[in-house]
C-alpha cells in the first residue's frame, strides 16, 4: 500500500461561498509521488480479477511457443529447399506446420485480447465506482478546496489512463518476457557466437530506457495535473457562462484558457518528445545489432560452420528478441501515464472521510426542534475564526432570522447545525442532546433546505421534486408543486411534470428553479427548515405568494431564515444580527427597531434606498 498522503490544509476564504460552500477559494494539493508504491497498490486493486491471470498466462505461454516455433520452421524450410530427394515432401510438412501455427497464433491472440479487455474493464469499473462512492463520503471542506473540473478529470481521464495502461501492458509484459527468454535460448542453441554479437546492443537498450523513463515519469504527472486544471477552468466557465458574458469577461476567460492550454501543450509536447525518442533510437540500435549478426553470420556461413537456414532463423529470433525490448520500452511510457493517473485516483481514495458517527450514536426520530448554541466557536482556518463564542437558543416551532453583512457568519451557523462542518469549540444541542450524538444521516434528514443557489439534476421536473421524497406518488408531487405555486408554469410546459431538464435546469429561469426547490421541500415535510435567501430570485409578486406558502410549511417547525431583504423576516420570532462572527443584537423586529442599533440602521437604509429607487 502506498503511504497515506499527508492531510493538506485546505485553502479557505474567511467563509465558504453561499449555498453551503460552493464558492470557496481553491488551491493546489501537493501529494507525494511514489511510482513503486502506486504500482504495487494498483496490482492490489486487481482483486478477484487476479484469478484469471494464470489462464491468460497459459494462453500467452502457448502463443509464445507458437511464435518461437515459426523462425525455426522457416529456417528448416530454407534448408529443405536446398536438400536432396524427399526435400519437397519435408518442405510441404514444414509449410503446413507453419501455417497451422500462424492460424492458432491468431486465434489465441484474439482470445487473450478478449479476456484482458474484460479484466481491464471490470477493474476500472470497480475503481471508478470506489472513487465515486468515496466522493459521496468526503466532507464539504474537501470540495471547497478543489475545482469540480479537476475532480472530474481524476474520475474520467486518469481512470482512462489506468485502463489503457492495464489493457496494453498486461499481456505484452507477459508475452515480452516469454519471447525474450525463449528467443535467447533458441539463439544460444543455434549459434552461441551469433548470440554474443546480438547481445552487444542489449546494454544500450536498457541505458536508453532508464534515462528516458526518469524524465517522462515527471512529465506525464505534470501533464495530468495541467489537464485537471484545464478541465476545471472549462467546467467553471461553461457553468457560469451567463456571468462571464454579463461582465464582459469573454476575453479574460479566453486568455486564462490559453495560458493553461499553453502550459499543457508545452508539458505534453515535452512528454511526447521524450517518449518519442525511444523508437527512433531503438531502431538504430536494432539495425546495429542486425548488422553485427549479418557480418558474423556471413563469415561463419562461408567457413561452413552454419547453414543459410540457421542464419535466417537466427535473424528472425534476434528480431523477436529485440522487438519485445522495443515494446517494453514503449509500454513503460504507457505504464508511466497509467501509474500517474492511478496515483491521482488513490490520492482521492486516501482522503479523510467525514468522521464516523459516535459508537453510541442514536437515530434522531421525530425531533421537536429545540436548538441551543452553547459558546460555539469555529473557523475554516485555525488562524481565521468565523464564529466566536456564539450562544443562543431557538424554541421548538419558532422562526429565527439571521441578518447581517456578507461574510459575517450567517451561513456558517447553519453549516454547523447540519454538521457540514463540526464546531471547533462549544456544543450545539438539538432537543437537549449534542448533535454529535445523533447519527449524521438522521440529523440531516430532519432538515429541509431552500438555498439561494438552487441545484436541479438532469431528469424530469417530477424526478427533481421527488428528490425530497423518492417514493412519493404523482398526486403528492402535484400537491407539493401547487403549495409552492410551481404548478402554474409547469402546466404551461408541453410535457408538464414529465418535461426534461438540462443540467441544473438550464432551460428554466432562476425563479422557476427556485420554485421547484421549494416544492421539493414541501414534499419532504422536514421537521426543521433552513431558508437561505429562499426567495431572492423570485419577482416581488410571486414572492408575496411564496411567503404565504412558506409561512404555511414553517408553521409548527423550527426554521432558520437567512435574508438580506429585511421586509421578509419582520414576523420572525427572533431576529439575530450577526457581525464579524458574533451576535451583536437579538430580539423581535419591533424590539430591534426601538433599540436603534445595527438592525435599525440596516432596515432604515434598505427601505430608504427602495423609496429613492421608486421615485
Amino acid at each position: 500500500m502506498s503511504q497515506q498522503p499527508k492531510e493538506q490544509q485546505p485553502i479557505f476564504p474567511t467563509r465558504p461561498g453561499r449555498g453551503f460552500g460552493h464558492g470557496a477559494q481553491r488551491g493546489p494539493v501537493s501529494k507525494p509521488k511514489n511510482f513503486q508504491a502506486t504500482l504495487k497498490r494498483l496490482w492490489q486493486s486487481f482483486g478477484r480479477e487476479k484469478r484469471w491471470l494464470p489462464l491468460v498466462f497459459v494462453i500467452v505461454l502457448v502463443d509464445g511457443f507458437l511464435m518461437l516455433s515459426a523462425p525455426y520452421l522457416i529456417g528448416k524450410s530454407i534448408d529443405a529447399m536446398t536438400g536432396g530427394p524427399g526435400s519437397l515432401s519435408l518442405l510441404s510438412i514444414i509449410v503446413l506446420a507453419l501455417l497451422s501455427s500462424y492460424v492458432l497464433d491468431g486465434a489465441l491472440t484474439f482470445l487473450q485480447g478478449w479476456m484482458v479487455a474484460g479484466i481491464t474493464q471490470r477493474i476500472v469499473t470497480n475503481m471508478r465506482q470506489a472513487m465515486f462512492e468515496k466522493l459521496q463520503k468526503l466532507p464539504v471542506a474537501f470540495f471547497d478546496s478543489r475545482t469540480h473540473g479537476e475532480l472530474m478529470s481524476r474520475l474520467t481521464n486518469d481512470i482512462d489512463n489506468v485502463s489503457n495502461s492495464i489493457s496494453q501492458s498486461t499481456t505484452q509484459l507477459m508475452s515480452g518476457v516469454i519471447v525474450i527468454a525463449g528467443s535467447l535460448i533458441m539463439m544460444i542453441v543455434l549459434s552461441p557466437i551469433l548470440t554474443l554479437a546480438c547481445l552487444i546492443t542489449v546494454p544500450l537498450v536498457f541505458l536508453l530506457t532508464r534515462t528516458i523513463a526518469k524524465r517522462t515519469s515527471v512529465l506525464f504527472k505534470d501533464q495530468q495535473s495541467e489537464l485537471g486544471k484545464l478541465n476545471g477552468h472549462i467546467e467553471e466557465t461553461i457553468s457560469g457562462i451567463q456571468v462571464v458574458k454579463a461582465f464582459n469577461h469573454e476575453e479574460k476567460a479566453i486568455a486564462d484558457f490559453a495560458a493553461i492550454n499553453d502550459r499543457l501543450c508545452k508539458v505534453g509536447m515535452k512528454a511526447q518528445v521524450w517518449s518519442g525518442f525511444l523508437m527512433p533510437i531503438m531502431n538504430v540500435i536494432n539495425n546495429l545489432g542486425f548488422g553485427m549478426v549479418a557480418i558474423v553470420g556471413g563469415v561463419l556461413a562461408v567457413k561452413g560452420m552454419i547453414t543459410v537456414g540457421v542464419i535466417a532463423s537466427f535473424l528472425s529470433y534476434s528480431r523477436q528478441f529485440v522487438r519485445p525490448l522495443n515494446d517494453l520500452a514503449s509500454i513503460f511510457n504507457v505504464l508511466q501515464s497509467g501509474v500517474a493517473g492511478a496515483e491521482r485516483v488513490f490520492e482521492v481514495l486516501d482522503e479523510q472521510e467525514e468522521p464516523l458517527d459516535a459508537p453510541n450514536a442514536v437515530v434522531l426520530a421525530n425531533p421537536k426542534g429545540h436548538v441551543v448554541f452553547d459558546r460555539v466557536s469555529f473557523g475554516y482556518r485555525p488562524d481565521q475564526p468565523i464564529l466566536q463564542n456564539v450562544s443562543f437558543g431557538a424554541e421548538a416551532g419558532s422562526t429565527t432570522a439571521l441578518v447581517g453583512p456578507t461574510g459575517a457568519g450567517k451561513t456558517t451557523v447553519v453549516n454547523l447545525l447540519t454538521r457540514f462542518y463540526d464546531v471547533t469549540e462549544g456544543t450545539i444541542y438539538l432537543d437537549g442532546k449534542d448533535i454529535r450524538e445523533y447519527s449524521r444521516d438522521s440529523l440531516r434528514r430532519s432538515f429541509g433546505f431552500v438555498l439561494q443557489d438552487t441545484y436541479l439534476f438532469s431528469g424530469t421536473i417530477k424526478e427533481n421534486i421527488m428528490y425530497g421524497k423518492p417514493d412519493a406518488t404523482d398526486a403528492e408531487v402535484e400537491a407539493a408543486a401547487k403549495m409552492a405555486h410551481a404548478d402554474v408554469f409547469i402546466n404551461r410546459l408541453p410535457k408538464r411534470y414529465d418535461t426534461p431538464l438540462t443540467e441544473n435546469g438550464g432551460n428554466l429561469s432562476q425563479g422557476q428553479r427556485q420554485l421547484l426547490a421549494i416544492a421539493r421541500v414541501f414534499l419532504a415535510r422536514p421537521s426543521l427548515l433552513i431558508l437561505d435567501e429562499a426567495t431572492s430570485s423570485i419577482d416581488t409578486r410571486t414572492e408575496l405568494i411564496i411567503q404565504d406558502a412558506l409561512a404555511s410549511i414553517m408553521e409548527g417547525r423550527t426554521s432558520f431564515v437567512i435574508a438580506h431583504r429585511l421586509g421578509t423576516i419582520r414576523d420572525a420570532d427572533t431576529i439575530m444580527v450577526v457581525d464579524r462572527g458574533q451576535i451583536v443584537e437579538k430580539g423581535s423586529h419591533d424590539d430591534l427597531i426601538e433599540q436603534k442599533g445595527m438592525y435599525h440602521q440596516l432596515f432604515y437604509n434598505q427601505f430608504k434606498n427602495l423609496e429613492t429607487a421608486s421615485q
